[in-house]
């Protein structure tokens, strides 16, 4: 990453990015900028970006998360304030890439094979404007592939089409990546190459190169319905798997903390339940998706109550753990240490 002050004008910016840990391998990249400039878009700078973290460890998708900002946005004291915002989830076991831009400047994938491409990605309105139905695409990104994402202080110069300084990003960014390119390096040459005086640009500059991590070693999925003998059925699939990984070590805690959570999938959600593994050189994800949006709270069980005590053995065995809404309902997933 890369933040450049303006040298330029009155106060400071409201560009601003975030990496976000989602669990289960996730990851979600958040780049925006508050229009204006001086303590008041500082303000909203920082309020908008401790919301975006706190709203998107819940799970949310990014289009949720964009509605939910422009509410941020609406409520607050500040006439006709305007942000341009883009988030994407990256997601390593499917290989996908899903974004929702608010009026931001397209996200470059560079490394991908295929030159430079802009990242496919609905059109919408900007934050502040109200009452938008925001949209957001998914789209495979292979392992290794770099996202590159800026604001418009990086390329937006007097006199100047933007589409033709995109253009010029893009010719430095096909010139750096026909190998595998150090980001630190690349990053300095972008700002070399764009900033040819790095003395006089009047907005700020913020570039992120994000790199996508490694597949995982091996994925494995498979469905059940939701009646009671899918427990045992699931417990096997997930023998069957860690045994054929070399992680036997692990299914002790493994097959009883998925016996807890395939068993309330089973009990409150209707079919057909899912079964996602992937596991990478250190850990273990076990993902576990049933068509219920309601998200299960841990809580703590009475001493002669039979249920109420599995998400407390999920909080207290596994590294880590969570729920994420999706269009079908959730998924409730934990993470092991091999």
């Amino acid at each position: 990453s890369r933040y450049r002050p303006a040298t330029q004008g009155a106060g400071v910016g409201g560009d601003w990015f975030d990496l976000i840990p989602l669990g289960a391998d996730r990851v979600g990249v958040l780049i925006g900028d508050v229009m204006g400039r001086g303590l008041e878009a500082a303000a909203v700078m920082g309020q908008l970006r401790s919301a975006a973290h706190a709203l998107a460890k819940t799970g949310m998708q990014p289009r949720q998360l964009m509605r939910a900002l422009d509410t941020c946005v609406a409520d607050l004291d500040v006439p006709d304030q305007l942000v341009t915002c883009c988030y994407l989830v990256i997601a390593p076991d499917a290989g996908t890439v899903t974004v929702c831009s608010a009026g931001h400047l397209p996200v470059l994938v560079a490394g991908a094979g295929d030159g430079i491409s802009a990242l496919p990605c609905p059109v919408n309105a900007p934050l502040g404007v109200g009452d938008v139905l925001y949209e957001q695409s998914s789209s495979e990104i292979p392992p290794g592939a770099t996202l590159v994402l800026y604001t418009d202080g990086l390329i937006e110069t007097p006199g100047c089409d933007i589409e033709v300084r995109i253009g010029e990003l893009s010719v430095l960014l096909d010139d750096l990546f026909v190998g595998t390119p150090c980001l630190e390096a690349a990053a300095d040459h972008v700002l070399a190459g764009l900033l040819l005086d790095a003395d006089s640009h009047n907005d700020d500059v913020t570039l992120l190169l994000a790199q996508l991590p490694a597949a995982p070693l091996a994925t494995l999925t498979t469905h059940f319905p939701a009646v009671p003998a899918s427990v045992p059925e699931g417990r096997a699939f997930l023998h069957k798997a860690l045994t054929s990984w070399n992680c036997a070590d692990s299914a002790a805690d493994a097959l009883l903390l998925l016996s807890e959570t395939l068993t309330n999938a089973v009990q409150h959600a209707s079919g057909p339940v899912g079964l996602h593994l992937h596991r990478t050189e250190t850990d273990l994800t076990v993902e576990v998706s049933d068509g219920s949006a309601q998200l299960p709270q841990p809580r703590s069980a009475i001493e002669d109550e039979e249920s109420g005590r599995g998400l407390i053995l999920v909080r207290a065995l596994a590294a880590s753990w969570g729920v994420r809404p999706t269009d079908e309902g959730k998924t409730t997933w934990f993470t092991l240490r091999l």
